[in-house]
């Protein structure tokens, strides 16, 4: 995951773990908006969606499902 900010990939995890832009974006001191841009960011600068949205939350993609573990072992 080279070049990626730590931020996004914070965003990433929180998001990932927390399956809710409301509460991912409570823990991470974001609005929800601003979460939303950084997930956007992240998924431009790999090229591949990471979340499947719905109204009731965030999904992973089996491709974030995959990175999911790397991601968190790099802020860990």
């Amino acid at each position: 995951m080279k070049g990626i900010d730590i931020k996004l990939l914070r965003a990433f995890v929180t998001l990932a773990e927390q399956e809710s832009y409301h509460r991912a974006a409570r823990l991470l001191f974001l609005t929800q908006p601003a979460l939303s841009k950084q997930i956007k960011m992240l998924e431009d600068i790999i090229g591949r969606p990471l979340f499947f949205r719905g109204r009731h939350g965030a999904a992973l993609t089996e491709f974030g499902s995959q990175i999911f573990p790397r991601a968190n072992d790099l802020l860990n």
